[in-house]
């Protein structure tokens, strides 16, 4: 049995995105088990997980509730592969975003 949620194109990509995380994350040290390595498999498993939730609501505003969660889960995994890899770099980035922002009159 198939539910209809698991034919939507998002939903397959974002189970291989799950499967690319948990790959990854066994690469890491042990010593992140506990902490990035956990953030960021539940981070991937709640985009697919909120993406099944939502298809199973009836009503469109629940719907649309479920898949932002999803969508909030997408920009979670990117910040913390960003602080495991690139730490020492954050200030310098932070420094340059705060550059490009135009100064007040």
């Amino acid at each position: 049995m198939q539910f209809e949620f698991e034919k939507l194109e998002v939903y397959q990509r974002s189970i291989k995105f799950v499967d690319l995380i948990y790959k990854l994350t066994n690469k890491f040290p042990k010593t992140e088990q506990f902490g990035l390595v956990n953030q960021l498999r539940r981070a991937a498993l709640s985009i697919a997980s909120n993406i099944a939730e939502g298809a199973g609501r009836y009503h469109n505003n629940e719907k649309r509730r479920f898949y932002r969660m999803s969508r909030s889960s997408v920009h979670e995994c990117p910040l913390n592969l960003h602080i495991f890899w690139s730490e020492l770099f954050i200030p310098k980035m932070i420094s340059g975003l705060i550059n490009s922002l135009p100064t007040p009159n």
